[in-house]
């Protein structure tokens, strides 16, 4: 009997170091893909005869493709599990980002991307989900922050590939490596990636007693935690997206160079990962309403310093910091949505969450091309973004008022329990 006991904690234990690795092996990979838009930009910009307007659409085409992606994904994941739901959305993004090379006008390289925006979008909210369950209540800050960490190292690897292209038509070797990537992922993740064992534990649970949608996030304990979420995700994303697409030519604008702007942009990502590692460990150990008021002040900070530097050394300052504190708040984000909804509601609540952070991605670059269309300087652009990371810090502060116990149960919504 305890030989058995013992398997199967060491069989659970692997479980957790498997789900952990590869998803933040897929982490890297849609890092690399995220920022592969603004990396290739300026180059693709003047092959295809493209305006600071068309290039706003680009880059939100694939943020916009995440909104359906995440909300139908994660709904369907609570029903099926979310193993399938998740390695269907990787493959799907992976042959789309493939395809965007081979684009040959506006309106196919639009449809393209939209539709790696929607498997991107699908695997998102599956992968915080998935982390979330794998680990022990006290270590989830920590897990989910771990495989988050991929995405700005990911976006490093994507800088360190623009710097060895020397031709501008090579722009579309970053694309080749981050379509073929996820498409090598996926027979790895059908063969070794475990379905969610909380999930597995929920099976009677979900396909008796399956809430609506409108149960799931507005049920009377949930109104303010959603509500909350929304706006913070929403804030915070636009900025994030902000400067993944349009950093490194807001920083030619500004009269530096390519090469400059590479080194900037992988200062961004490096600070990222930093932020990212640091912030969930002590979101784990310290006083969360003091961390997360703390990291939304240092955003404010870096992007008032971005906005009047003046050198390039500079720049890369206020760029890793802008980095490790945008995307290191972006983590803790994901970790408080999974905290803050039950096992059989997970996927839902935190799609719901990610589907209108990507609303604020998708709007993010098209404010930034559309004041750029309009004359409006670089710095004008950076400065935008302030009152969205106010609007989301509040939001964020006034969420953990909440005690998760709270929250983390499930309360009908009067008569609105059929299933959506």
């Amino acid at each position: 009997m305890l030989k058995e006991t013992n398997r199967e904690a060491g069989a659970s234990k692997q479980a957790i170091v498997i789900t952990l690795i590869l998803c933040f092996i897929f982490a890297i990979i849609e890092g690399f893909d995220l920022q592969s838009m603004g990396v290739a930009a300026p180059r693709m910009k003047a092959e295809m005869l493209l305006n600071s307007t068309e290039m706003g659409w680009v880059f939100s085409a694939a943020v916009l493709g995440t909104l359906p992606g995440a909300l139908i994904a994660g709904r369907i994941a609570d029903s099926i599990g979310r193993k399938k739901v998740f390695i269907t959305s990787i493959a799907i993004f992976g042959l789309m980002s493939l395809m965007t090379p081979f684009t040959k006008d506006l309106n196919s390289l639009l449809l393209v991307r939209f539709l790696t925006g929607l498997g991107m979008g699908g695997a998102l909210p599956i992968v915080i989900t998935m982390v979330s369950e794998a680990v022990p209540e006290k270590y989830k800050a920590t897990a989910v922050s771990a495989m988050y960490c991929g995405m700005p190292i990911g976006g490093v690897l994507t800088s360190v590939v623009a710097l060895s292209l020397t031709a501008d038509h090579e722009w579309r070797h970053i694309f080749y490596i981050g379509g073929i990537a996820p498409l090598i992922l996926v027979p790895t993740l059908i063969f070794f990636l475990p379905e969610s064992k909380a999930y597995l534990n929920k099976i009677p649970q979900v396909t008796t007693q399956k809430p609506s949608v409108l149960n799931v996030l507005f049920a009377k304990p949930r109104v303010v935690v959603t509500s909350s979420l929304w706006l913070s995700f929403f804030g915070t994303l636009l900025v994030l997206a902000l400067f993944q697409n349009w950093l490194p030519t807001l920083i030619s604008g500004l009269g530096l160079d390519k090469q400059q702007a590479s080194y900037i942009q992988i200062g961004f990502n490096l600070g990222g990962s930093i932020g990212v590692l640091i912030l969930g460990l002590m979101l784990d150990r310290l006083n969360k309403f003091f961390i997360v008021a703390s990291v939304y002040a240092g955003i404010l900070v870096s992007l008032i310093g971005l906005a009047y530097s003046n050198s390039a050394s500079s720049f890369i300052f206020f760029a890793t910091c802008c980095g490790m504190f945008v995307i290191g708040c972006q983590s803790i984000l994901y970790t408080l949505a999974a905290k803050y909804y039950p096992t059989e509601m997970r996927g839902t609540g935190v799609g719901a969450a990610v589907a209108v952070g990507r609303l604020g991605a998708f709007a993010g670059p098209l404010v930034a091309g559309y004041l750029l269309g309009t004359g409006q300087s670089e710095i004008v652009v950076i400065a935008s973004s302030i009152p969205m990371i106010l609007l989301a810090a509040i939001s964020a502060l006034i969420l953990l008022r909440k005690p998760e116990h709270s929250v983390n149960r499930k309360e009908p919504l009067g008569t609105m329990t059929s299933s959506l």
